[in-house]
């Protein structure tokens, strides 16, 4: 068992908050974006925050920083678009191994030095896996239903290739997460299942669903029950919903998989809803209220924040859950189904 599988069962283990939203208070131009190595790049890379790790990494680095001193266990590596398939957009695939492995190795760095200083509580980084910009259940085209922009087999190779790279730049755990299509879930968990078998590592792996709107389904269509069964055949460290609602919405989905499932459940919702401008107006102090509910329920094992979260929304998440036991997780069947 690892050491996180460990604190699992111990104490409600908290995530970071916003890589975006922090991203944005440095106001970084296109040139910030390019640094001297792509100052001639034939795209516009302004908005590529994954670019950041390689062009701007002391901010990588401070952000991790500041979500771990707000009392985050876990950060998330730079690399949600990570994939060749969302890096089309910038012309960048060949790079996607790299822009991984560098994620990756800051992170561990910022988590190793803040262990250090506080050997009691140790840090770990997660190497986060996004769901790409295409769908592989669904079409884009109202006109042409059975057209797919992506097939499994190429986003298993996308994804193998990002797991690999964050697995070689030092991660802890991966997460497949703001799942809005399961089967782009799917290929990712196959990918991910390949290669430790190839590796013959037990890495843990996280999954985190996103519940779309009011339905309370994911884009493509399941109920947090069916997502559940759909992606329970693998393994896993935890099963959870990050972004789209707020934590008040969150609540009934999560209360769904911690009745159903043996594995630790995460919850990282957004700062509320968007305004009218997408901005996100909940306080940190009005998130934790919310998120209370969590803990009195007993519904979760790892809490963090999504879209709009700063390092203080961690801050108040982590002080009120201190206060509270995690949810107990079915640790014999977990570490049955290793074997």
């Amino acid at each position: 068992m690892s050491k996180i599988e460990e604190l699992l069962s111990n104490k409600i283990l908290i995530l970071d908050g916003a890589m975006g939203t922090m991203l944005q208070e440095y106001k970084f131009s296109e040139e910030d974006f390019r640094g001297s190595r792509f100052k001639d790049w034939p795209t516009s890379l302004k908005g590529n925050n994954d670019l950041l790790s390689l062009t701007q990494p002391e901010a990588i680095a401070d952000i991790h920083r500041k979500y771990f001193y707000a009392g985050a266990d876990i950060v998330e590596t730079n690399t949600f678009s990570g994939t060749t398939i969302a890096m089309a957009d910038y012309q960048m695939e060949d790079l996607v191994y790299e822009l991984n492995y560098e994620s990756a190795r800051i992170a561990k760095k910022v988590a190793e030095e803040v262990t250090a200083e506080n050997p009691d509580k140790p840090r770990f980084v997660a190497g986060a896996m996004g769901p790409t910009n295409k769908t592989a259940s669904m079409s884009p085209d109202v006109n042409d239903p059975g057209f797919r922009a992506i097939s499994f087999e190429e986003l298993r190779v996308a994804y193998r290739q990002q797991a690999q790279a964050l697995i070689d730049g030092g991660v802890d755990v991966l997460l497949v997460e703001t799942v809005f299509d399961t089967l782009n879930a799917k290929a990712a968990l196959f990918a991910i299942d390949e290669l430790k078998e190839e590796l013959n590592s037990d890495i843990p792996v996280m999954i985190s669903g996103t519940i779309t709107d009011a339905s309370g389904r994911t884009l493509s269509g399941q109920t947090a029950e069916a997502f559940l069964i759909s992606i329970s055949h693998i393994p896993l460290l935890s099963v959870g919903f990050n972004c789209a609602l707020g934590a008040k919405q969150l609540t009934p989905h999560l209360e769904v998989l911690a009745q159903k499932t043996p594995y630790g459940v995460s919850a990282y919702p957004n700062a509320g809803l968007p305004n009218a401008f997408g901005e996100y107006d909940e306080s940190a102090s009005q998130m934790a209220e919310q998120i209370k509910e969590y803990l009195e329920k007993g519904l979760v094992n790892i809490l963090g924040g999504c879209c709009g979260t700063t390092p203080a929304h961690i801050k108040a998440i982590a002080d009120i859950a201190k206060d509270y036991k995690p949810r107990a997780i079915a640790v014999k069947e977990l570490l049955n189904s290793e074997v």
